[in-house]
């Protein structure tokens, strides 16, 4: 499986979109400095968003599509299906 996952370093923050196939992991390197200086600049180790992919192809497209998204279409996105803005990380296996 392919992930698209959105970070925040707080409610209405700054906002990262990535893709991995590997979440549980990727969230760790983001955690450990690793991997993205964005995410290490802005504390952005929130995850308040993810979507599941079996194709690569289909991730990496939607990755794109919510990069060129306005932040206020991700802002909605994220809180349609988390209004709290919790950590989602908790919630992987």
């Amino acid at each position: 499986m392919y992930h698209v996952y959105i970070l925040a370093s707080r409610r209405h923050g700054t906002l990262y979109i990535g893709i991995t196939n590997l979440l549980q992991k990727r969230l760790e390197e983001h955690r450990n400095g690793k991997g993205s200086e964005f995410v290490k600049r802005y504390g952005v180790y929130r995850l308040v968003h993810s979507e599941a992919y079996e194709r690569v192809e289909d991730a990496i497209a939607r990755e794109k599509q919510l990069k060129r998204w306005k932040r206020d279409w991700k802002i909605e996105l994220i809180e349609r299906e988390n209004p709290e803005w919790r950590d989602l990380s908790d919630l992987l296996v």
